[in-house]
């Protein structure tokens, strides 16, 4: 049956086109939204709707405005391809009911999705989801006479927001140059289009429409940004901004090719909000990401909340007191002043900011994070194993272990996963060092186990990811 395969996440629900991302089921999943904003929100506000790059999905937005209209829901129809950002920000301004972005941002490309807005323009919270998932399935009455479906663009006026939220002028003065990467995704031409008004140099890549993504998944970390990589490097630039499929989410390279990880490009913005903006308000940060964090906030004097692994965490907090700044691992990362919610292209934008005020290039801002902060290296594994023996794994964990890599368990955490703290020798003596910790996180939908580690050095990290794997695989003698 179609409505058994419908399920919603922290966002909405994904799924491979024409296996289970079908009509039948995008109509299933519209109807139970439709019944959702017809129950619990002011459907007279109309839900605004817009799509992405990705095969079809224009005309899977299309069946679900026809969904809505005919349940008497007013539409405002996105005329072109659209950010989710720009999405989030038309449902906030517009004052709508909700917002329905058909994307599957980072996914191969034989994904899409269904995903939903809330009416402040952020994911809806879990109790919002949980809510529309319960009427999967149900009847929608149909209206007597169904509401119009309004085209409209949503672009122009987010793109006024975010070019306002940064000083351009200072951005063109500073004579940096920039690589903008698109990765074939819905952010094509956005910081292009600022920078040409701007007289801002820049060169742009993979900005043509290729629903395929030849070669890569649209998410911005390796091997998917080694054409950034090299293109930086090529053209001369001082920094590459990359974006994901839907462009809520930030990736980027210095000058010199390095990648400079979503926990780096969090710690320059927050430093310099912290330090040159000096706007009021507490951090977040995710289970998982850099305790580099948590060192700028204590230089400050700024509350740390840490929570779960997921931006709807960052949201839920946003709403309910004054949050700065938050993100998570994956480069999601939201600014409250702007939106409850990610947004790619405007911290891309915000990191040439942070460039042109601090008069160093992007490789120069994170040495001067490491030299201050101490030096902290990230690493990730995804390791596609069997549930059983992901189960066995986490069971494992959880029943205690002594130490990996021959580095002593010093305490455990279990917020979200399974994090050891561990006693490095590789550590001791090197000035400010990290602390050395090691996550594994069993994802709940898939037979995938996330080993994450932060550490002093590359080589620790690797070191630590290496005995993990073999933990994790051969059992528990490490």
């Amino acid at each position: 049956m179609a409505d058994t395969v419908v399920k919603f996440g922290t966002d909405g629900w994904r799924g491979i086109i024409a296996d289970d991302f079908t009509y039948a089921n995008v109509r299933v999943a519209a109807s139970a939204i439709a019944n959702y904003v017809l129950a619990h929100e002011d459907a007279s506000a109309g839900v605004c709707i817009a799509y992405d790059t990705r095969f079809g999905s224009r005309s899977f937005a299309n069946v679900v405005a026809d969904v809505l209209a005919k349940a008497g829901i007013p539409v405002a129809m996105a005329a072109d391809i659209t950010p989710t950002p720009a999405l989030s920000y038309a449902v906030r301004e517009r004052k709508a009911a909700g917002g329905v972005m058909i994307t599957s941002s980072h996914n191969p490309a034989e994904w899409n999705g269904v995903k939903y807005k809330a009416s402040y323009g952020g994911s809806g919270k879990p109790s919002i989801m949980a809510s529309i998932e319960r009427y999967l399935g149900k009847p929608l009455v149909q209206a007597a006479r169904p509401a119009a479906i309004e085209t409209v663009d949503f672009n122009p006026d987010y793109i006024a927001a975010i070019a306002r939220f940064v000083d351009l002028d200072a951005i063109r003065k500073s004579g940096y140059k920039f690589l903008i990467d698109c990765m074939y995704g819905a952010g094509r031409n956005v910081i292009a289009g600022i920078f040409t008004e701007a007289r801002v140099p820049f060169v742009q890549i993979r900005s043509e429409i290729n629903p395929a993504f030849p070669g890569i998944n649209p998410e911005p970390i390796l091997p998917h940004i080694r054409a950034s990589q090299s293109a930086v490097t090529a053209e001369k630039c001082d920094a590459g901004l990359i974006t994901d499929g839907d462009a809520d989410r930030i990736g980027a390279v210095d000058e010199h090719g390095n990648v400079v990880d979503a926990h780096k490009i969090f710690a320059v913005l927050l430093k310099w909000l912290l330090e040159r903006k000096k706007w009021p308000g507490d951090v977040t940060r995710a289970f998982n990401t850099t305790k580099m964090l948590d060192r700028i906030c204590a230089k400050y004097g700024r509350r740390l909340h840490e929570h779960g692994i997921g931006f709807k965490y960052v949201c839920d907090l946003m709403l309910e007191q004054e949050i700065l700044i938050g993100g998570e691992e994956s480069g999601g990362i939201g600014i409250s002043r702007h939106l409850p919610e990610r947004d790619g292209l405007l911290n891309s934008l915000l990191l040439a900011n942070v460039m042109a005020d601090e008069k160093k290039t992007l490789g120069e801002l994170v040495a001067a994070l490491q030299e201050e902060f101490g030096e902290h290296q990230y690493g990730r594994v995804d390791m596609h194993i069997d549930e059983a023996l992901k189960q066995s794994a986490i069971a494992r964990a959880k029943a205690g272990v002594a130490d990996f890599a021959g580095m002593k368990v010093l305490r455990v955490e279990t917020l979200d996963g399974i994090k050891f703290f561990l006693e490095n020798p590789s550590c001791v003596g090197v000035p400010n060092a990290a602390e050395t910790w090691l996550l594994l996180r069993a994802s709940g939908t898939e037979p995938l186990l996330r080993v994450y580690c932060e550490s002093c050095s590359v080589e620790s990290v690797a070191r630590v990811l290496e005995a993990a794997q073999a933990f994790v695989l051969q059992g528990s003698t490490v």
